[in-house]
């Protein structure tokens, strides 16, 4: 894309689409001037190893319509004004599989690059997703991944969740999951494994399974590690410890998706690494930092998509 917009609008055809795009010049990141132009470059040049992790999943959006220095916003329905061709799922809002008790909610399912740069347009810099998808009819299906984040409290930082995740790799390693690991593009990592064919007790677990699951972990490395790990939720008992967030894989929950930005200071990504860099910033604090999106799309370019849960 150009460097410079001239225009309040221009349309656009993606994927056979037809769309309305606006305000390119507008910053929305303005410690680095990255305007919404670039940012929609970003999604449409990522979309390739982006979309496959978007797949099938209920999206939902936080949005910054003036930029991240101004207020943001959650959305998980469909705004007003939604393209006819936007792929939705109603689901129940708790992630109940039945919905009995709960109302539902109307999420888009970003699985083409019209729609992924539809909700770019919208400000919608950071896109998070359940650890479940939904099927052909759009009904929710088990859980297909487990995710743990671990999440650094002051002064611990991404050196101490390096340390943990080694720590959490051979924990759930034990218990015959391999991991991948990824930045949050905020302060720590996420370690995703996936569940496809993977049994817990002899059934195929559903999400309150992989819960408790998930924190039986946690709660073992905070017992075996209390001196740098914690399982507990109460934010003032986390300080200088990496807590390990097994909640994450509640029905309900989301985790920002791998290569989405964050809408931090910087337009850091969420990245997927390799084991080694984990172990190189485990020994170094100062081996990397969260990645920006140009730097991201410099490493699929040369490794391609680092996250394979198969």
């Amino acid at each position: 894309m150009p460097e410079k917009y001239d225009k309040a609008e221009v349309q656009v055809e993606v994927d056979g689409r037809r769309l309305t795009i606006s305000s390119l010049d507008k910053v929305l990141y303005p410690r680095t001037g990255t305007t919404k132009g670039e940012v929609l470059h970003y999604y449409a040049a990522i979309a390739p190893v982006l979309l496959p992790h978007l797949a099938g999943r209920c999206v939902t959006r936080i949005r910054w319509p003036h930029g991240v220095a101004d207020g943001s916003f959650f959305e998980k329905n469909v705004p007003g004004g939604t393209p006819s061709w936007v792929h939705t799922a109603e689901v129940p809002t708790t992630g109940s599989r039945t919905g009995a008790g709960s109302g539902t909610l109307r999420f888009p399912i970003v699985d083409d690059v019209a729609t992924l740069t539809w909700l770019a347009n919208l400000a919608a810099l950071e896109l998070h997703v359940h650890q479940w998808r939904v099927d052909e009819h759009d009904q929710p299906l088990p859980p297909d991944r487990l995710v743990i984040d671990l999440d650094p409290g002051e002064p611990a930082t991404l050196h101490e969740c390096a340390q943990v995740a080694l720590l959490v790799r051979e924990a759930l390693r034990e218990r015959g999951l391999e991991s991948c690991p990824v930045t949050s593009g905020s302060k720590g990592l996420h370690l995703y494994a996936g569940l496809d064919g993977v049994t817990i007790d002899d059934e195929v677990p559903d999400s309150d399974v992989v819960t408790a699951f998930a924190k039986e972990v946690a709660e073992e490395l905070q017992a075996s590690h209390g001196q740098l790990v914690t399982a507990t939720m109460t934010k003032s008992r986390r300080g200088g410890k990496v807590f390990l967030d097994w909640s994450q894989n509640a029905g309900s929950k989301t985790t920002v998706s791998p290569y989405s930005l964050r809408g931090r200071e910087r337009p850091t990504v969420a990245t997927p690494l390799t084991w080694d860099e984990v172990a190189q910033v485990a020994d170094d604090p100062l081996a990397f930092e969260q990645f920006t999106a140009e730097e991201v799309l410099a490493r699929v370019a040369e490794h391609g998509d680092l996250l394979q849960l198969d």
